[in-house]
């Protein structure tokens, strides 16, 4: 069992490093693997809504620069993911928005019924708007999102700040171990031949009349 933590800061050791690290040595005390990923501090290039990544069989987008597809593979071989991003101006960093609009929208129905969970760090406000957003990225992608003691926050300014957030580290423990919980529920469950259901084709819609488009 695996669980993939990607961090979504520009800092490699930073606050939401931090953070990601309280989670991971909790998991790995629960028997879980653990890998912490660094999108980096390059350029991320955001989503131009081209399709080809639906018209190919490879789920890879069609910009290869930057770490896009690398994580797409990594999500899809995990048996679970945190997301922890940093917060500018009251919502997580673009960066991390443009990677996963690409991330989820090429490789979304890969990561179907795996346990996920967003986390924001701040200086002080938005980090419940940026794990909010983060997490939505889980809600339509069938994947189930995993709770803690409190919302997946925590805080900091410079590097190691973080280290001083007793609650927001407890946060991080309680979240870790509910995903190793959940994981190894789901294993078993498959084992014992309880399986996640089928997809049902869906339909996509909108709230435009196409019979008020004419004249």
């Amino acid at each position: 069992m695996k669980v993939l933590l990607i961090n979504g800061s520009p800092r490699m050791k930073g606050n939401t490093n931090r953070a990601l690290e309280e989670a991971a040595s909790a998991l790995e005390a629960e028997g879980v693997q653990t890998e912490i990923f660094w999108i980096g501090n390059k350029e991320i290039r955001g989503c131009i809504a081209c399709g080809i990544c639906k018209r190919t069989d490879d789920h890879k987008c069609v910009f290869a620069e930057d770490c896009c597809n690398e994580l797409i593979g990594k999500i899809a071989e995990a048996d679970g993911v945190i997301i922890g991003g940093p917060v500018y101006y009251a919502g997580v960093a673009g960066s991390v928005r443009s990677l996963l609009d690409r991330v989820f929208y090429a490789g979304g129905s890969l990561f179907a019924h795996k346990p996920a969970a967003g986390v924001g760090v701040a200086r002080r406000a938005g980090a419940i708007e940026a794990a909010d957003q983060i997490n939505k990225y889980f809600q339509i992608s069938n994947m189930p999102v995993v709770s803690s003691a409190y919302w997946g926050i925590a805080y900091g300014q410079t590097p190691g700040q973080a280290q001083g957030d007793a609650e927001g580290l407890h946060t991080m423990r309680t979240l870790a171990r509910n995903m190793a919980w959940m994981i190894k529920c789901l294993d078993a469950g498959r084992a014992a031949g309880i399986n996640p259901p089928a997809a049902e084709p869906k339909p996509f819609t909108n709230f435009v009349r196409e019979d008020l488009l004419e004249g």
